[in-house]
């Protein structure tokens, strides 16, 4: 791991526990920070395979990024996203975290359709969704910036031979 200002004994410290306690937990500092990372990716999937059989796809997904900007968009999470953007450790961690919850819902996405695994057509949608999360957390409106990348996406779906 990567040493920065945000250390193992600064994050126990401000927990009021000991580092050991911490790590009896979390595995590192970066899975404790992303604490939630697996159920995020569980929602994504679940957006996907728990639909209605009458519920397109990509409105699917669009509810559950709106979700995921509303949760990490919440006014106690900029303390969060403040130290994430302060630490190369942490972003790097975010980063992996992002091109794993694409191919996991690109997984998903294959898998509802019928299709391999390895279409270009579900990875190219999945790392839409999760690069909308990115960009729409970036944005001033992040609720409308999520809808007009969700407009760019539902063009593209519809241009694949998937639909």
């Amino acid at each position: 791991m990567v040493a920065d200002r945000h250390s193992s004994d600064a994050l126990a410290a401000e927990a009021d526990v000991a580092v050991t306690t911490l790590f009896s937990h979390f595995a590192s500092k970066e899975a404790l920070v992303f604490e939630q990372d697996q159920g995020f990716e569980q929602g994504l999937v679940r957006a996907v395979a728990d639909r209605t059989p009458d519920e397109p796809l990509i409105p699917a997904l669009r509810r559950e990024i709106h979700a995921l900007v509303r949760h990490c968009g919440a006014p106690g999470a900029a303390p969060v996203r403040s130290m994430i953007e302060s630490s190369p450790s942490l972003r790097e961690y975010e980063e992996s975290m992002r091109l794993r919850h694409a191919e996991s819902l690109a997984a998903a996405i294959a898998a509802d359709l019928g299709v391999p695994e390895t279409s270009t057509a579900c990875r190219t949608i999945a790392r839409f969704a999760i690069d909308a999360y990115t960009l729409a957390r970036e944005a001033p409106d992040p609720q409308a910036a999520v809808d007009e990348i969700f407009r760019m996406i539902e063009a593209a779906w519809g241009a694949s031979r998937l639909v």
